[in-house]
């Protein structure tokens, strides 16, 4: 499908607010122009709701039945397929705590999808363990759970093939400062996460280069006010962006409200930690190699902890803006722009100004997305 000469013209979400008639001219595959209404002979969509920015999502597993780790070129169709009905253009395929064979063959399987999804697009690897803490592993599989030895590093860089964007790891393992070390020379983002650190050994963590925080709150520890923990680290130190599932069941929406208060829209970034039971019946699942059961709203092991999440970007961006009570534009800022930044691409993506790629999203009043375009490119309408 070629890209279009196209015009669409609605409520435009603008990086720092909104205009309440705009329009978006697109020429192949890049936007020509975002202001007032001109008149132009190009083809239209308007619509009586709003036109977002794609929205980018960073900690993705899964989606319409379907997994990272299933490490098939039809899996990973399926992720790319199943995401843009959400509004997602861009995602980084992200990894479990697994052998490192299966690792290797998830992330062969990235590199050499990456190039022909259909859907939304890969724009790297998120490799979340396995280099993790037992105590706070969450729903990842404990018999594969490593220290992170610097050659495990030099590993990962190699099997990713230049994908590698962001690492999940927990700080206070042996040798994982040096490890951090060797991963920021590189350019990968090193992100806090599943950790027993304390306060002090995460900001020696960040000293060295550490600069994100997986799933804020969830798999760490926690706000005490003689402790201060990982999530008090997380708060206070404006080196670090961090991530927040905001489904109301990973983080109570008053907390969703602090964060948005404290970090702002440009340290906080919304994600779903989606798994494959995204837009799928209730019923019995996989995740990591554990069993996993997905009722009433909520992704379970068979202890009872959260599994991933069912959240959507799209509704991550609409609970923000209802919990945190601040405007549209600001949540959905945080789910383009603000993970833009975070992966050094904000020249290219993540907002709609001239120049920059043409991956848009059109919703109705209720913010529902309604069209996805990626690149200049329709990829998916609703009916």
């Amino acid at each position: 499908m070629t890209a279009e000469r196209v015009g669409f013209r609605g409520r435009v979400i603008l990086p720092d607010g909104v205009m309440e008639d705009g329009l978006v001219l697109v020429q192949d595959e890049r936007i020509e122009y975002v202001g007032p209404p001109v008149d132009d002979d190009r083809k239209m969509v308007q619509t009586d709701g709003f036109i977002w920015p794609g929205l980018i999502d960073v900690h993705i597993h899964g989606a319409g039945g379907a997994d990272v780790m299933d490490g098939t070129p039809a899996a990973l169709q399926t992720i790319s397929q199943s995401l843009v009905h959400y509004g997602v253009t861009g995602f980084l395929a992200t990894t479990l705590t697994m052998d490192k064979p299966s690792l290797e063959q998830a992330v062969t399987n990235v590199v050499q999808m990456r190039d022909r999804l259909q859907g939304a697009q890969v724009l790297g690897i998120h490799m979340e363990g396995p280099w993790i803490c037992p105590k706070f592993r969450g729903a990842q599989n404990p018999r594969y759970i490593r220290d992170p030895h610097p050659e495990d590093a030099d590993w990962a860089i190699e099997v990713c093939q230049g994908l590698l964007r962001l690492v999940t790891l927990a700080p206070e393992r042996p040798r994982a400062l040096e490890f951090i070390g060797k991963m920021v020379g590189w350019g990968v983002t090193v992100s806090v996460g599943h950790t027993d650190a304390a306060f002090e050994e995460v900001q020696r963590a960040v000293d060295i280069g550490a600069s994100h925080v997986t799933h804020c709150f969830n798999g760490m520890t926690g706000l005490h006010h003689r402790r201060p923990g990982a999530a008090g680290a997380a708060l206070l130190d404006d080196r670090l962006t961090v991530e927040c599932i905001c489904d109301g069941l990973h983080v109570h929406p008053a907390v969703a409200k602090l964060l948005a208060k404290i970090k702002g829209k440009d340290r906080l970034i919304l994600i779903s930690d989606g798994m494959r039971a995204i837009g799928q019946p209730e019923g019995r699942y996989e995740l990591g190699g554990l069993p996993v059961e997905v009722k009433n709203g909520q992704a379970t092991l068979e202890d009872g902890s959260l599994a991933g999440s069912l959240l959507t970007l799209d509704e991550a961006v609409r609970n923000m803006a209802q919990f945190a009570d601040i405007p549209l534009w600001e949540a959905v800022r945080m789910a383009s722009l603000a993970p833009a930044k975070r992966l050094g691409l904000e020249e290219e993506i993540g907002s709609l100004e001239a120049g920059k790629k043409a991956d848009l999203v059109v919703t109705d009043e209720a913010c529902r997305v309604k069209q996805v375009w990626i690149e200049g490119k329709p990829v998916w309408e609703q009916g």
